[in-house]
């Protein structure tokens, strides 16, 4: 954020007082109007405000005033803070434009089916809603259930993609990953140690269960058919 000028009529109030800096100068300093710096000095304006030294606070240097009051083209320049204080982060849920509020059950819809590990401060924090709306929406009791579509937030603008991708990566950070037992392979030490066949599947053992079944009956037809009893049934008829 850049650096701005601490009560500026308050500056210009001392700086008239105590520099020969002129209207325009003062003026383009503290942000006013040189007619207004002319009412100060005339004590037309700012009446009751106390002169506030710019040099105490750090904003102008004494060299800056001097090069200015030699050379009345000479712009003085606000001084760079000594300290930087952090911007102040935003709290809360995001700010929604009316014109998008419409959307963002939409949204919500979408966050819920697309993204259920967000949790529902994630989901608030994204396009700026509350948890009672969230839940109406994901046990399908909102008001206007019905008529509800799925849209991504990012195309109705109510979030960036990275910030979604962000909320996403922090919901499934720290998730187990879930992994199919039957997928895996044996190592090769335990490979090695199998007996050969070992890996025939079951369907063809029964298989080859059935084929030696048909070749005993075939044989035993066989053998019933040389039986000689019936060879001497056949000679006497």
């Amino acid at each position: 954020m850049a650096n701005q000028l601490l009560m500026p009529k308050a500056t210009a109030v001392w700086l008239v007082d105590n520099t020969a800096m002129s209207f325009d100068q003062i003026a383009y300093f503290c942000h006013l109007h040189p007619l207004e710096v002319k009412a100060i000095a005339d004590g037309e304006a700012a009446q009751g405000i106390k002169g506030m030294d710019p040099i105490t606070t750090g904003q102008l240097t004494r060299d800056e005033i001097a090069k200015a009051e030699t050379d009345q083209n000479y712009r003085p320049k606000l001084s760079e803070p000594k300290v930087r204080i952090p911007e102040k982060k935003r709290r809360g849920p995001r700010y929604t434009p009316l014109s998008k509020r419409q959307d963002r059950p939409n949204a919500i819809l979408w966050l819920v089916r697309n993204h259920p590990e967000l949790k529902d401060a994630q989901v608030s924090r994204l396009v700026g809603t509350t948890k009672s709306t969230i839940d109406q929406i994901r046990n399908r009791t909102h008001w206007n259930s019905a008529n509800l579509q799925p849209m991504d937030p990012v195309t109705l603008g109510l979030c960036t993609q990275i910030d979604l991708d962000l909320e996403v990566q922090r919901a499934s950070r720290g998730a187990p990953q879930q992994q199919n037992a039957d997928e895996t392979l044996l190592p090769a030490s335990a490979t090695e140690t199998l007996p050969v066949g070992a890996g025939a599947s079951p369907v063809e053992d029964e298989g080859e269960k059935e084929l030696d079944a048909d070749a005993v009956f075939a044989k035993l037809s066989s053998l019933k058919s040389a039986d000689p009893e019936e060879d001497s049934e056949e000679k006497d008829q």
